[in-house]
């Protein structure tokens, strides 16, 4: 078994949004390609404070998070970015840690492009039964049932 490392394209949702209205050229637009190590027993994304610089991303909020070693942290959390790995992408804010510390993708990235992690074989992956998209779980309301039954076809 060993870590599983990704490449993550990453870019500035501000930059994209002003460039849709036309408020601002293509070519600048911050966006970055990383490597990430892929960690299941994250929750969040973390990335380095240099990197949530240069790509301008905006502080949020500061939260407390619980660290592996039972230590309770404080940490900036940053965003908006968009990011895509195998081809999945998602709009996501980010926690922020040190300077040159190595970029984490936690499990909500991993959930909601519904990707699945192998160790053995050192890969990220679009989930067989999901190969063209995303297929995001949901627990229907006790009282009031969804009536999602079968196959799901597009209008």
């Amino acid at each position: 078994m060993g870590e599983i490392m990704v490449k993550v394209r990453l870019i500035n949702e501000f930059d994209e949004a002003l460039w849709e209205q036309g408020r601002l050229p293509k070519k600048r637009i911050r966006s970055v390609e990383v490597n990430a190590l892929v960690d299941t027993g994250a929750v969040m994304m973390l990335l380095p404070r240099d990197l949530v610089k240069r790509l301008g991303l905006r502080k949020i909020d500061t939260v407390i998070v619980g660290l592996a070693d039972d230590r309770r942290i404080e940490m900036d959390k940053a965003g908006t970015l968009s990011l895509t790995i195998a081809g999945r992408t998602m709009k996501c804010d980010c926690l922020v840690g040190p300077p040159g510390c190595e970029p984490l993708i936690g499990q909500l990235v991993i959930e909601e492009l519904d990707l699945i992690a192998d160790p053995a074989k050192r890969t990220l992956t679009p989930r067989p039964e999901s190969p063209f998209s995303a297929t995001l779980k949901l627990k229907a309301l006790a009282s009031k049932p969804l009536g999602l039954a079968g196959p799901v076809s597009r209008v």
